[in-house]
């Protein structure tokens, strides 16, 4: 199993990754909140569990664990951090952490939290986004608007599903390409163009309702109307 650790402080940082380890996990510690959300962002299926510390250099856990639930990205997460209260707690967990250990706590304890969570079925995992009047159901990969089923090509319904997992980001070509086609595509091909020009036909966005936006001399964002 791959748990990815976030926490700043490099010597508990060091002593968690060995006693995983030890365990049998596969642990990759990042200190720094921007990297850590960056990573979860672009890994998201290599990662089994996130070990998340509140106070970050960067962002904050918080913070990071919010992002990560507005775009459907529901790895389970276990929060640290050394402010024990309930408010605290509350705060976390209403985020959308998965739980909550207060610092100073026992190896022991730390080892139950994340054998329980890495037992949770796979159905916690989000089976479907919802943006507006459109629903991507990720389990079959199929696409509704309005409650219609809207019939894509396979490139079609990838590229949708991952501007809709980066809701409100611009993404740049060479991304697209990284992550709906091979290494040996030509970005410079007008190929992506064709097939945002399908899919925006499909999904009846015109260019007053700019669901999917241009950004012009870089790539595209998915509107969502949040920020």
């Amino acid at each position: 199993m791959k748990i990815l650790l976030v926490e700043d402080e490099e010597l508990l940082a060091n002593n968690l990754k060995k006693v995983l380890e030890s365990k049998g996990y596969n642990v990759n510690v990042i200190t720094d909140g921007i990297q850590a959300l960056q990573y979860i962002e672009e890994n998201t299926e290599l990662i089994d569990l996130v070990i998340l510390d509140i106070s970050l250099p960067g962002i904050s856990g918080i913070t990071i664990c919010q992002r990560l639930r507005r775009q459907h990205i529901m790895i389970p997460i276990l929060m640290l951090t050394a402010r024990g209260t309930i408010r605290d707690k509350v705060t976390g967990l209403d985020y959308g952490a998965d739980d909550y250990l207060p610092k100073p706590f026992s190896v022991t304890e730390l080892l139950a939290r994340i054998r329980a969570l890495l037992r949770r079925p796979k159905q916690f995992i989000a089976k479907k986004i919802k943006i507006g009047d459109i629903e991507i159901r990720l389990e079959n990969r199929k696409v509704f608007k309005h409650g219609k089923e809207i019939p894509l090509t396979l490139k079609e319904y990838e590229l949708l599903q991952f501007f809709a997992l980066h809701p409100n980001q611009v993404i740049d070509r060479e991304q697209i390409v990284d992550k709906v086609w091979d290494m040996n595509f030509n970005s410079f091909s007008n190929v992506i163009d064709v097939h945002m020009a399908n899919l925006r036909k499909k999904l009846q966005d015109s260019d007053a309702e700019k669901l999917i936006e241009t950004v012009r001399g870089i790539g595209y964002r998915f509107n969502t109307g949040e920020t």
